[in-house]
């Protein structure tokens, strides 16, 4: 077997169990997916182009400067966990009281449902210095370094949205009795507390 299929192999072993560690991105998911499978279907892409975009910046060395930057890591953390908070705030303190199967004028339709996703990413620091560090690792010799890490990305990327398939359609033959309003209440107020938690544990963690 090539250096380059074992390095491939061995970091898709990893990612999947990173992957399937709980997480701001499933609950996200998981929220999502009370409004339909379009809606879980819909989070779940912008979480993929977050960390598409995160894969891109790190093979790009951004990764690298938010690394070595406690500034801007700081600045980005702050940033991050700021809207983690009032997400989870707002999903708390104004829960859904029913299903909502159409987009509303405040932007819960399917793009702000996108929107959400990727911003729970892009506005994560971690993400980009997990990229940064945990990637190269298996960046085998002889390879274009770029390229292979943004390779790397897209695998973490395909298993997460694989993931997030069976999550949807798992919820799917229970849509009915996730669309209930006291469900739909619980649900949010759940989701707000992950984002409430992992946006504090974001502020108060220091750059690694």
């Amino acid at each position: 077997m090539s250096p380059v299929v074992s390095s491939l192999l061995a970091f898709a072993a990893a990612a999947l169990l990173l992957t399937l560690t709980p997480g701001v991105d499933t609950a996200w998911v998981l929220r999502s997916c009370a409004s339909g499978r379009r809606h879980g279907a819909a989070a779940a892409l912008g979480i993929a182009m977050g960390c598409l975009a995160w894969g891109a910046l790190a093979a790009a060395g951004l990764g690298a400067l938010l690394a070595a930057s406690a500034a801007a890591y700081d600045a980005l953390r702050w940033l991050g966990a700021a809207y983690l908070v009032w997400l989870g705030l707002r999903l708390l303190l104004r829960p859904r009281q029913a299903w909502e199967p159409a987009p509303d004028p405040r932007g819960q339709g399917l793009r702000g449902t996108w929107l959400r996703g990727l911003l729970t990413n892009l506005l994560n620091p971690k993400v980009g210095v997990f990229y940064v560090s945990f990637l190269p690792q298996f960046v085998p010799h002889g390879v274009w370094v770029p390229g292979f890490l943004f390779l790397l990305a897209c695998v973490h990327v395909v298993l997460s949205l694989a993931w997030f398939a069976v999550l949807v359609a798992a919820t799917a033959s229970i849509g009915r009795w996730l669309r209930r309003g006291r469900v739909m209440r619980a649900l949010d107020r759940g989701t707000g507390l992950v984002l409430l938690g992992f946006g504090a544990r974001l502020a108060w963690q220091h750059q690694p």
